[in-house]
């Protein structure tokens, strides 16, 4: 199979150059503009050294450029390294020391970021007036004539994705142009995306969940929208101005949404379908955002930046919650190129109902970790990437994530999944956000501990908690240990909730900790 992130670029060019390719607040761009000027800036890459697998890290917010960015790195012969724009500069500088990047861009909210910089040769700079030792980047595009695509492709090195570190040192996922192109050939039916598509850039571009829609959307010379970060309002005047018909969203976004107290008054009707995953989303968080958008499909995946990212996709005909039912909790199906299974702890299939671990093979699995051998040989087993999910498969072959591995309770012998008791909690009238731990128990080994945010103006305790969680689970599932914050749960840059973060301060010194 012929294979290369740059050919979605040239098809949209060919097919429909005049085409609005880019939206960012009032400036459009065709795609035969960013065509152009992708060959241009690949052609200052080229002069500034980047030849076959050379790294050049990104650390911006979402823009057209970045969008850019994505093909020309590549074109020029390079390997791109997205980075995370909510990490601590020392965190940023340890991604910059292992991918040992030759060149840095960066926009100006990110500089800060960068106080611990790496050698790099050179740093390219988001905007027209770039800081002292930094290059603008559309001064390069002005300067340097386009230069021919270097066609990388199949196996070659397309990109370096650093998972976001919430389960410790972030780990730098090495996909090749197979995977990502992989990855979009199964999106584009599986979401529906044509030429006719104008999809919302709201969740990060540096990470893959967006990431999915950059190549697909490209691939059928569709329309990108981008806002420079996820907030609600923004996100809202977004959809309705430019008559988005597609959105990908954490369900985290998703409840600022439709939590937001003018969200009805945003007229919605050119939106077809919001794709969500990340997370299992609460029944609290879907039913509101079916009640506020009747009309809208929702699609249900599971994918992970190890798979380029997409796994699993509910069906076209469950993406209607009223046709769904309790099956819109499903995942759905593996994707059609890919094989999954669910796996007991000897590496045999499970039975059918029967919780395991989720493993995929398939073009789209990553080449492996970047400078990290041992843990690419513990994920890459037998053929199968070892996902650390857990989950079930049902009698038609639908997919139930009920928790990460590492988030699964066990006391007294009882397995408890995160998931379930934070989905109960959700259904309470008072609650805004809920995450559920499992923290350290002399007697029981650990116990549920719920992390709640009372909806404003909202008046919760404990006991209203586990009364509420009585009625819905069983009882040894309701939390024994319950925190009502004031602030909102701490989140990584994909919008998941840091369960590691509410986990520190109670694991800390053990040596049974959980990451």
């Amino acid at each position: 199979m012929y294979a290369s992130v740059t050919q979605g670029l040239k098809r949209a060019a060919q097919i429909n150059a005049g085409g609005t390719a880019t939206i960012f607040g009032e400036r459009k761009r065709t795609w035969r503009e960013v065509a152009e000027r992708v060959a241009r800036f690949a052609g200052a890459l080229r002069a500034l050294g980047v030849r076959e697998d050379t790294r050049v890290a990104i650390l911006a917010l979402n823009s057209d450029d970045y969008l850019e960015l994505h093909y020309a790195i590549v074109w020029a012969g390079g390997a791109m390294v997205p980075i995370n724009t909510r990490l601590a500069a020392a965190e940023v500088a340890y991604i910059l020391s292992d991918s040992t990047p030759d060149i840095i861009i960066a926009d100006e909210a990110c500089l800060p970021l960068l106080a611990q910089t790496s050698s790099a040769t050179a740093k390219i700079f988001l905007g027209e007036r770039a800081p002292p030792g930094w290059l603008a980047y559309e001064q390069l595009i002005r300067d340097h004539a386009p230069v021919a695509d270097a066609e990388r492709r199949d196996n070659d090195l397309a990109g370096i994705f650093y998972t976001g570190g919430s389960t410790g040192r972030a780990k730098g996922v090495m996909l090749s142009h197979d995977n990502l192109v992989s990855n979009a050939l199964n999106a584009i039916p599986l979401v529906g995306y044509d030429q006719d598509s104008v999809y919302l850039h709201a969740a990060p571009m540096f990470h893959l969940a967006d990431g999915m829609a950059t190549f697909a959307m490209t691939m059928v010379g569709g329309t990108h929208v981008m806002i420079p970060r996820f907030d609600a309002t923004a996100c809202l005047d977004a959809l309705a101005r430019h008559r988005v018909t597609n959105v990908t969203l954490v369900p985290t976004m998703v409840a600022m949404i439709a939590n937001h107290a003018d969200a009805q008054r945003y007229d919605l009707s050119a939106l077809r379908q919001i794709q969500f995953g990340a997370s299992p989303m609460p029944e609290a968080t879907l039913q509101r955002a079916v009640a506020l958008w009747p009309k809208v499909l929702f699609l249900h995946g599971w994918g992970m930046t190890e798979i380029a990212p997409i796994g699993t996709a509910l069906p076209w005909a469950l993406r209607v919650p009223s046709v769904a039912g309790e099956r819109l909790r499903s995942c759905g199906h593996g994707v059609l190129n890919c094989e999954v299974r669910i796996v007991d702890e000897s590496g045999a299939e499970a039975p059918r109902g029967t919780v395991g671990e989720l493993v995929i093979r398939g073009p789209s699995v990553m080449l492996g970790y970047w400078n990290k051998p041992t843990e690419t040989a513990a994920a890459l087993r037998n053929g199968f990437l070892h996902t650390g999910d857990a989950a079930y498969m049902d009698a038609d072959g639908l997919i139930y994530i009920v928790d990460r591995l590492k988030d699964m309770i066990i006391s007294g012998g009882e397995n408890i999944y995160s998931t379930e008791v934070e989905s109960a909690i959700s259904l309470h009238a008072g609650v805004a956000e809920v995450a559920v731990i499992g923290i350290p128990d002399p007697h029981w080994g650990e116990i549920v501990h719920a992390v709640v945010v009372p909806r404003a103006g909202a008046t919760l305790s404990a006991e209203d908690v586990r009364a509420h969680c009585r009625a819905l689970i069983a009882g040894y599932k309701v939390p024994r240990s319950i925190e009502i914050s004031g602030t909102p749960l701490p989140l990584s840059g994909s919008g998941k909730v840091l369960k590691s973060a509410l986990r520190e301060p109670y694991w800390r010194d053990r040596q049974c900790a959980v990451n």
